[in-house]
């Protein structure tokens, strides 16, 4: 399969990292990135990585509110931060009493200020599931994504969680009902020989999907059709690309953390723009 994008057109947004991999943009245009001993970097217009807060484990997910403050998946620490104002840290959740957290890998809200977060479990046991943390308080929302649940994104109307399973490798969608509640998981799109990791979706309603094996990023249709957007056989300028954000006034650029390196890849191609994020206030989130 011939990548879209040829690989002499994929340029390093920034460098510096300690092996990121949780990445996204805040309602104040700043770049916020995780590294695997627990930084949280900001990166602003100069494209610097500046370590502004560390976890002391390993910084996944990132996802932002309407204030700025950051929610940290922190796998090693089994908890999500959140980052205030002033880069001070303070758990957001834990799970609850009956059942903590334990690999807490990406989190994303949706328009009325829940938080939705995979908890991948342990490779091969088929023991992860998802979270909705609403005003505090986490309930285990959806069991049936047990197959180490990893990067999830909310459809533009959010009344569906798109989850990527990395094993087996598939993206499936939960509907979100009425009542809140998670309904039947559906299996969007099976990817077999690979290990995907992260995902974001398009205005158009396509999935961007990043693999942690091989070194490569797909685009996949509502119809379960894939596209190969772009691959490094050499894991150079794409080295376990992780996670997709979409920057820009116009949503039209993707930037790609690689765990296996210390960098960002930029990549952009036209009729590929993603759709915006929701960035709850604190009365949404309830703190």
């Amino acid at each position: 399969m011939k990548p879209l994008i040829p690989i002499v057109e994929l340029q390093v947004y920034a460098s510096g990292l300690d092996h990121a991999e949780g990445i996204c943009q805040a309602p104040n245009q700043k770049i916020y990135v995780g590294g695997e001993g627990g930084q949280i970097y900001e990166i602003g217009d100069d494209r610097v990585p500046h370590v502004i807060a560390n976890t002391g484990g390993f910084s996944l997910g990132l996802a932002a509110d309407a204030h700025n403050r950051i929610y940290v998946c922190d796998h090693v620490k089994q908890c999500v931060w959140r980052m205030n104002e002033d880069c001070s840290l303070e758990i957001f959740s834990k799970g609850n009493s009956s059942r903590p957290m334990r690999v807490p890998n990406w989190g994303c809200f949706d328009n009325l200020g829940n938080y939705y977060v995979s908890d991948s479990g342990n490779w091969g046991e088929c023991d992860g599931l998802i979270w909705k943390v609403t005003n505090g308080e986490a309930k285990e929302w959806n069991l049936e994504s047990k197959n180490f649940p990893n990067g999830i994104a909310l459809s533009a109307d959010c009344k569906t969680l798109f989850v990527l399973e990395s094993n087996p490798p598939a993206l499936i969608a939960i509907p979100i009902l009425n009542d809140g509640q998670a309904g039947e998981r559906r299996i969007v799109a099976e990817l077999p020989g690979t290990v995907p990791d992260g995902v974001a979706i398009t205005d158009d309603g396509r999935f961007v999907i990043a693999c942690y094996r091989p070194d490569a990023i797909y685009v996949v249709s509502q119809d379960g059709s894939v596209v190969l957007l772009a691959e490094d056989e050499q894991g150079t300028a794409l080295a376990a690309p992780t996670n997709v954000a979409f920057i820009g006034p116009n949503l039209d650029k993707m930037i790609v953390p690689n765990l296996g390196r210390w960098h960002i890849t930029q990549l952009q191609i036209e009729g590929i723009r993603g759709i915006p994020l929701h960035f709850p206030s604190r009365v949404e989130i309830g703190a």
